[in-house]
């Protein structure tokens, strides 16, 4: 799908992101989340792309940016903090970019991207649903996403040593049924060669976060 560059505001500063606009006259969007800046991520990554691909394949709308300090975005990286008010004004600003309510974007995160994403939905009450991909477990507390009321989309390697994939199933297990989970077999953290896989897994799920949920 052709993406077109944008910027938008989160608070004083002023993000870079590229913008996919819907296929569908049933309008739908996904905000995605890049990996750990001080690690090289950006929004342009791997991960990030696959995300895109399964949302494109439903001919969803799309919004992929750099957080705070990254590339042509202002501001410095803030530890995490910081980047959860980017992902929230992200999705409220592709909500007004594309003229629909919250409640028709899913916000999706990969590693870091997966934690911020994951803060952000706290402060969204009327986000669609909330994906995570390769949420570092070892290193964020997942205890909040038992209080959101939100339909989840869990992904992750199983050769994954950031996010274990039993840790990962037994989070899953925990969640109940508003909670769906894809486990790719042969990734690690990184799913290099995996993209594909990772696409292939995505896409249903997302799929199902409308028809289960009535969302048409």
């Amino acid at each position: 799908m052709k993406e077109e560059p944008i910027t938008f505001s989160s608070g004083n500063l002023t993000l870079e992101g590229m913008i996919a606009r819907p296929a569908s006259t049933v309008a739908r969007g996904g905000v995605v989340c890049h990996p750990h800046p001080q690690y090289g991520g950006s929004m342009l990554n791997n991960v990030v792309e696959s995300a895109l691909e399964a949302m494109w394949r439903l001919s969803w709308g799309t919004l992929r940016f750099n957080f705070r300090g990254v590339g042509g975005s202002q501001g410095e990286h803030s530890g995490g903090s910081g980047e959860a008010v980017d992902a929230a004004a992200a999705v409220r600003f592709m909500a007004a970019e594309l003229g629909f309510d919250t409640q028709r974007i899913v916000l999706a995160g990969y590693s870091f991207g997966a934690i911020a994403a994951m803060s952000a939905a706290s402060n969204l009450p009327n986000l669609g649903a909330l994906m995570l991909i390769a949420l570092p477990l070892r290193m964020a507390d997942a205890d909040g996403l038992k209080q959101l009321n939100v339909p989840l989309v869990l992904a992750a390697g199983d050769r994954d040593n950031y996010c274990p994939s039993v840790q990962l199933q037994a989070l899953h297990a925990a969640l109940g049924s508003p909670a769906q989970l894809k486990i790719i077999s042969g990734a690690d953290h990184f799913f290099g060669g995996y993209e594909a896989e990772l696409t292939d897994g995505l896409e249903p799920m997302l799929r199902a976060i409308w028809t289960e949920n009535h969302r048409e």
